[in-house]
């Protein structure tokens, strides 16, 4: 869907009604991904693309019978067809399931806002309900990541929260994906399969001194999806034969280079040069910046001190309550890989407001959805999640 998301932007801004069809299943050999739509208006005008030709006619007029009736969203399964080359299927040999579906900006107008945020590049995911209850078939949420909240409902209760739980996990991931939630009294009685529409750049990952521990946290953040940067000021050390798996390697002080890049509520900051004439005018402004987590490395000798300092240059309380110092969790981490994991560890517990301890330790679900929706992708002082119901009523 947020393939063609600058056309049903500007559709929904004209309140134009369109039939969207989208690939909600692949098996086999395919052209397109998960994810992928079509969407034609009332005036046959056409957008996308689902099969890269074979089966676009056929789709095409589906579509258009979408639009003149007020059905359910249906889906259709298009496969190759051995018996008669010129039916309609796929030459390639695999097999796709598209959901098509009637789309009115008036009456459901909140796939507006998501679309803006695609358009103008922001993070956003739209969650949509596959397959489970015909009353919920088609039906979305969109994910936002800013300050505000407005919870959509599909049903006000446990499927809104394992639904944008799902959401939220995968716009941090940056992926467009399938997924099944709920079957279960504790999350969601409803069994459903949902395609989370993602549009977002990989988060980043903010790694400052060119040291051993680095090149490990580099390789580790690379593999969890950020795109990575490391920056010191020593052009000695910061090269980028020595951080292979870094996405820039940046010569520059910390605290300069932090004035003038971009961040937003998904970066992670990790300072790991433990000098006080770098970490000290660093960390006063990655503290006061609405960024989703920073660390700093040392032991505790050195986090008292570097603590001591913070306060001398006047850092408030409730912004040196954000510092996570020393840095990581717990794991008895002694090599550079083994630090890295608590570090990435680390990151991952703040993600999801979890405790970071042992699961045997721990009681109730696994994979909580808590007292509503997780922030994203890691907490920050007043950034929650904005979800608002797309599609259905």
């Amino acid at each position: 869907m947020l393939n063609i998301a600058d056309r049903l932007h500007r559709w929904c801004q004209e309140a134009r009604p369109f039939a969207l069809a989208t690939i909600v299943e692949v098996s086999g050999s395919a052209p397109l991904p998960v994810g992928t739509s079509v969407a034609v208006d009332e005036d046959g005008n056409a957008v996308g693309s689902v099969s890269g030709g074979c089966v676009e006619g056929a789709v095409h007029d589906m579509c258009l019978e979408a639009l003149e009736g007020e059905g359910s969203p249906q889906r259709v399964r298009f496969g190759y067809s051995d018996d008669d080359a010129f039916a309609v299927g796929l030459t390639c040999g695999g097999e796709l399931d598209i959901l098509i579906q009637r789309v009115d900006p008036i009456t459901q107008p909140h796939l507006l806002p998501a679309l803006e945020e695609a358009v103008q590049g922001w993070p956003v995911a739209v969650a949509q309900v596959i397959d489970g209850p015909a009353e919920l078939l088609g039906r979305a949420l969109c994910v936002f990541g800013d300050d505000s909240a407005s919870y959509g409902a599909l049903d006000g209760g446990p499927v809104d929260r394992a639904l944008s739980v799902q959401a939220g996990a995968l716009l941090r991931a940056g992926r467009t994906t399938r997924a099944e939630i709920g079957g279960d009294a504790d999350t969601c009685p409803q069994r459903l399969s949902v395609l989370v529409h993602v549009a977002a750049p990989p988060p980043r990952m903010l790694i400052f001194g060119a040291v051993d521990f680095a090149a490990a946290l580099a390789q580790a953040g690379s593999f969890l999806g950020y795109r990575v940067t490391v920056c010191d000021a020593r052009p000695v050390f910061a090269t980028t034969e020595r951080f292979p798996h870094a996405d820039e390697v940046v010569v520059d002080w910390p605290h300069r280079y932090l004035d003038h890049t971009d961040i937003d509520p998904r970066t992670a900051i990790c300072v790991l040069t433990h000098d006080p004439k770098f970490d000290v005018p660093l960390l006063q402004r990655a503290l006061s910046m609405p960024v989703g987590y920073v660390g700093a490395m040392g032991s505790r000798r050195t986090h008292d001190a570097r603590m001591h300092l913070l306060r001398e240059a006047g850092i408030p309380e409730e912004q040196l309550a954000r510092l996570r110092s020393p840095i990581g969790l717990d794991l008895g981490a002694r090599t550079p890989e083994e630090t890295a994991i608590s570090i990435t560890a680390e990151i991952i517990a703040q993600a999801h407001d979890a405790s970071g301890e042992p699961l045997s330790r721990s009681h109730g679900a696994i994979h909580r959805t808590a007292h509503g929706v997780p922030p994203l992708p890691i907490p920050t002082a007043g950034a929650q999640l904005r979800l608002e119901c797309a599609f259905g009523s």
